[in-house]
């Protein structure tokens, strides 16, 4: 286990590296914004105690005043944590690396994450949460990096890659990389197993277009989604060709019911958007209206920034967009969450799509209800009721995928019930969502029933009968 003193030195010999490369008049604010980062990873983990303490009394580097954290303020300080921020003075930072061609942020976002990777391994323990926050905080910087042109240098530490399991011996592995020089092979070689794995895992276009085709039903949406497919392909060919290319949004609506695939749809195109170089994460967050409103002043606007980040370089599927923008209340914590992701989706352009999804009538009283949503999203996708067919065949996905079979009198059955659902469909209509009720429904009393046999054999296991579909 690290000492509080150990952690004082590693964190000395950090800062003066940074130092050495942008000065010392820095001291203050590095150690201040460290602090708050350190309180940040602080957040994602366990009760706060005496230890804890001790470690953040020792975060403090040359001439600057030791700090004198008591437990009760330390606590208070990480309950109160709501979400990484840049600091401005790593801003300034990046603009005079921009202009002298000098890498002094790039060395500052290495000294961060090997103190933060310090001070988690502090337990002898490195969770995936706390990981977590560190490679956020880290790409987050990073990303202003790039974005400014700051030069290319060697990237920090990846804090994923020590996290604890019961193979790895992380600890040692954590302090030899904190030590110096022999952690720069190790990461290299990390990284790039890393890189080749996440490369590996990731779907090609050509199989996310074979999963879209394999949907059951969504004809026309699968239509519009290969129309802006070629769409982006010829905007691609056109500039590499040294031709106009007109500006496009890319921002869409989804307009339909409960359970009709609005959902599988935008993960399939976060995941296009990513095979094709139009996004760089290609992941799919989704938030509704409780986890962007909050009830009191200011901290909507901290929640909404919070999923607008991890958005980034990805898509923010927004469900029941339409509850942001309540009839008859102005002055409701929603409109400036819509406030916050409109300016997102102007500053982001290049690298976010946003999706608005929900009820058809609901979300176009939505987008009139501010000029700025009508005039940046320009592509409206509806999602139409599955018919009594295809919620039968929508079942029957749902039983092959799960290794059950149905017996011809249950088959048979359960055509004739999704027909009469599809047709005596009402406003609590749920489409592929009511499909998964039956099916558990199902699962559950075939359950019931065998349970009273003595030995049910492979067969059993597997057949659903059409009494198992009573109680659906």
């Amino acid at each position: 286990m690290l000492s509080a003193a150990d952690i004082h030195k590693v964190y000395l010999n950090n800062v003066e590296t940074f130092y050495k490369t942008a000065g010392d008049f820095l001291a203050a604010d590095t150690d201040a914004f460290i602090r708050s980062c350190v309180i940040g990873l602080w957040s994602k983990g366990a009760a706060i105690s005496d230890l804890n303490v001790t470690i953040i009394n020792e975060l403090y580097s040359r001439e600057q005043p030791r700090p004198k954290y008591l437990l009760w303020e330390l606590t208070s300080e990480v309950c109160a944590y709501s979400m990484f921020r840049i600091p401005d003075f790593f801003t300034g930072l990046v603009s005079s690396d921009r202009i002298r061609k000098t890498t002094a942020s790039r060395t500052f976002i290495r000294v961060l994450a090997n103190i933060l990777l310090t001070v988690a391994t502090s337990d002898d323990d490195v969770s995936f949460a706390e990981a977590g926050f560190i490679f956020s905080c880290t790409e987050a910087l990073e990303t202003v990096c790039d974005k400014s042109g700051v030069p290319a240098a060697k990237r920090p530490l990846n804090a994923m890659d020590y996290v604890s399991s019961p193979e790895t011996p992380f600890l040692e592995g954590v302090k030899t990389a904190l030590g110096g020089q022999k952690a720069e092979g190790a990461e290299k070689s990390a990284s790039q197993t890393n890189s080749h794995s996440k490369e590996e895992a990731l779907p090609s276009l050509d199989e996310l277009m074979k999963e879209l085709d394999g949907l059951i039903g969504l004809d026309k949406i699968k239509r519009d989604v290969k129309s802006l497919i070629n769409l982006i392909k010829v905007r691609k060919l056109r500039t590499e060709n040294q031709l106009a290319v007109p500006p496009i949004s890319l921002h869409m609506v989804f307009m339909g019911n409960p359970g009709t695939g609005k959902t599988t749809v935008a993960r399939l195109l976060s995941g296009i958007y990513r095979a094709m170089g139009v996004l760089s994460g290609g992941q799919l967050v989704e938030v509704d209206r409780s986890k962007l409103v909050a009830g009191y002043v200011g901290q909507t606007a901290l929640k909404t920034a919070e999923a607008v980040e991890k958005a980034k370089g990805g898509i923010l599927f927004i469900d029941e967009a339409y509850s942001l923008t309540p009839e008859g209340s102005g002055g409701d914590f929603g409109r400036e969450a819509v406030e916050i992701i409109l300016k997102s989706m102007e500053d982001n352009r290049d690298d976010l799509v946003v999706i608005a999804a929900g009820y058809e009538n609901l979300m176009e009283r939505f987008i009139a209800s501010n000029p700025g949503l009508e005039s940046r999203f320009s592509k409206y996708f509806i999602f139409e009721d599955y018919t009594g067919e295809q919620l039968y065949e929508i079942f029957l996905s749902m039983c092959r995928k799960n290794q059950y079979i149905l017996a011809p009198e249950a088959d048979e059955k359960a055509r004739k019930l999704f027909m009469e659902l599809y047709e005596n469909r009402d406003d609590n209509f749920g489409n592929a969502r009511d499909v998964r009720n039956v099916f558990e429904r199902a699962v559950s009393r075939q359950s019931d029933r065998l349970a009273a046999l003595a030995s049910p054999d492979k067969n059993d296991l597997q057949t659903l009968l059409a009494e198992d579909l009573e109680i659906a």
